[in-house]
């Protein structure tokens, strides 16, 4: 596990943490995306529990713009102040455009095969359906992300695997909210919608004050699964 550079379509370099299965077979490629607290010790651990499973995974930093190298505490105060913070000022045009250039870089890799997909939490698990609609992402899954509404008329132009894992209590989002999403991805034929009942926000972050260890290991489970029908077969 290290650090490694990526430059940015627009000038400038940033950071991702990588993680490599064992052995020198190569394996298929997998971006891990970030939440608004950065790349801190969640993100990382997702990145090797998928390097673990046998893919070559990297986290990238997306708040490299504004503060490189951020990694917050989402069980404080202060944590969450700097990460909403963050997020204000933070350009999803731009995270996605960086996302397609981690892309790019990991199709680069001699150890990756022909395949890359991408998972996002929270703040990436709208960017995770970004990608879905605006790049050539081989799979892609997305947690709990908020907003994805406003973005639903892209859903047309997904033309590979979607999968989005949605808490019915999310305390970030409305039911309105969440009709509107599935409503707008039921005629898209690649996108599967889960909506996790009684469920809110985050609730598959470890630790995490909404965290609930058997909606956690079904999400988990359906996305061990897809990843491995897309990426691997």
């Amino acid at each position: 596990m290290t650090d490694v550079q990526i430059k940015a379509a627009d000038g400038g370099t940033f950071s991702a943490y990588l993680a490599e299965p064992k052995g020198t077979a190569k394996a298929p490629g997998m971006i891990v995306i970030q939440e608004i607290f950065g790349i801190n010790g969640n993100i990382r651990a997702i990145c090797d529990a998928a390097a673990a499973e046998g893919y070559v995974a990297i986290a990238p930093d997306l708040f490299w713009r504004q503060t490189p190298g951020v990694q917050l505490d989402s069980n404080t105060k202060e944590g969450w102040a700097e990460a909403m913070k963050l997020y204000q000022g933070f350009s999803e045009t731009k995270g996605v455009d960086d996302l397609i250039a981690a892309m790019a870089w990991l199709r680069e890799q001699p150890r990756v095969s022909n395949k890359v997909g991408c998972v996002g939490y929270c703040l990436g698990g709208k960017l995770a359906y970004l990608m879905s609609t605006r790049s050539d992402v081989d799979a892609a899954v997305g947690y709990y992300g908020v907003a994805i509404e406003g973005s639903i008329g892209e859903a047309g132009a997904i033309t590979e695997p979607l999968m989005l894992h949605l808490a019915e209590k999310d305390g970030f989002s409305s039911p309105e909210a969440l009709k509107q999403v599935q409503d707008g991805l039921a005629p898209i034929a690649l996108a599967t919608v889960h909506v996790y009942p009684g469920q809110d926000h985050a609730f598959a972050r470890k630790g995490g004050e909404h965290y609930d260890a058997a909606a956690a290991k079904l999400a988990d489970g359906r996305t061990e699964r897809f990843f491995a029908n897309y990426l691997k077969s």
